[in-house]
C-alpha cells in the first residue's frame, strides 16, 4: 500500500473520490472495455471498500464498462447502498488497439498524454478524453454536490483529469496507480486530499 496525503485530510467532509477499478481478468481476444474482473480484482474490492470506509460514501456511480461496474458493485454492496452507471466514464476509446505487451503499451500512454492534440492511438486523442470525461464528472459533482461521491472508473482518464485540474504530470501519476487504487478530492473546489496507489 501506498499513500500520498495533503497536509489536510478532510473525513468528514463530501469528497469526491475517483476509483481504478480492480484487477481484470484479461483476454486477449477481446478489447479491454469488454473484461471483467479475475478473481483476484473480486478479493480486492473487499479491501478496498474497507479502506473508503471512513469516508462515509453516499453516491457510487461507474462507467459502463464491465469491469468498473462490478467493482462498483462490490462497493456498494458493502455499504448497502445502490450504484448506478453514468455516461462518458469510460476509459479512452482505443478498442482497434490490439493487446500488446506492457513495455509497448506503456510508450503508446507516454505519447498519449505527450500529444493531446493528436490521435495517437486508439480512436480518441487525450484532449477529446479528457473532455468527455470531464463534461460527465462535472454533471455528478453538481448533482451530488452535498453527498460524499464514489465514481469508479479507469486509470487513464482519471490520470487526465487529476493531472489537469491539479497540476500534475500525467504519465507518472497514471503509472503510480495500481488496479485498484483510488485518489480523493475536495469539492466544490478541486484540491488533492490524499492518493492511495495501491490495496
Amino acid at each position: 500500500m501506498n499513500t500520498r496525503f495533503s497536509p489536510n485530510d478532510p473525513r468528514d467532509s463530501k469528497p469526491l473520490i475517483l476509483i481504478k477499478h480492480s484487477q481484470p481478468e484479461i483476454k486477449h481476444n477481446l478489447p479491454a472495455n469488454q473484461w471483467h474482473l479475475s478473481a483476484t480484482g473480486r478479493s480486492s474490492c473487499f479491501t478496498l471498500a474497507e479502506r473508503l470506509a471512513s469516508y462515509k460514501p453516499d453516491v457510487i456511480v461507474s462507467s459502463n464498462e464491465p469491469k468498473s461496474i462490478e467493482t462498483a458493485q462490490i462497493i456498494a454492496s458493502h455499504f448497502r447502498l445502490s450504484n448506478a452507471i453514468a455516461d462518458g466514464l469510460y476509459e479512452h476509446k482505443r478498442e482497434t488497439v490490439p493487446y500488446t505487451n506492457r513495455e509497448k503499451f506503456e510508450a503508446e500512454v507516454a505519447r498519449f498524454f505527450d500529444q493531446p492534440d493528436h490521435l495517437v492511438f486508439g480512436e480518441e486523442t487525450a484532449d477529446q478524453a479528457y473532455l468527455r470525461f470531464s463534461s460527465a464528472l462535472s454533471k455528478l459533482m453538481e448533482q451530488y454536490l452535498s453527498h460524499s461521491l464514489l465514481v469508479v472508473s479507469h486509470g487513464t482518464v482519471i490520470s487526465l483529469w487529476v493531472s489537469r485540474k491539479i497540476g500534475l504530470s500525467p504519465y507518472p501519476f497514471w503509472k503510480s496507480l495500481g488496479l485498484p487504487a483510488f485518489v480523493v478530492i475536495s469539492k466544490p473546489v478541486h484540491t488533492l486530499v490524499s492518493v492511495v496507489e495501491t490495496i
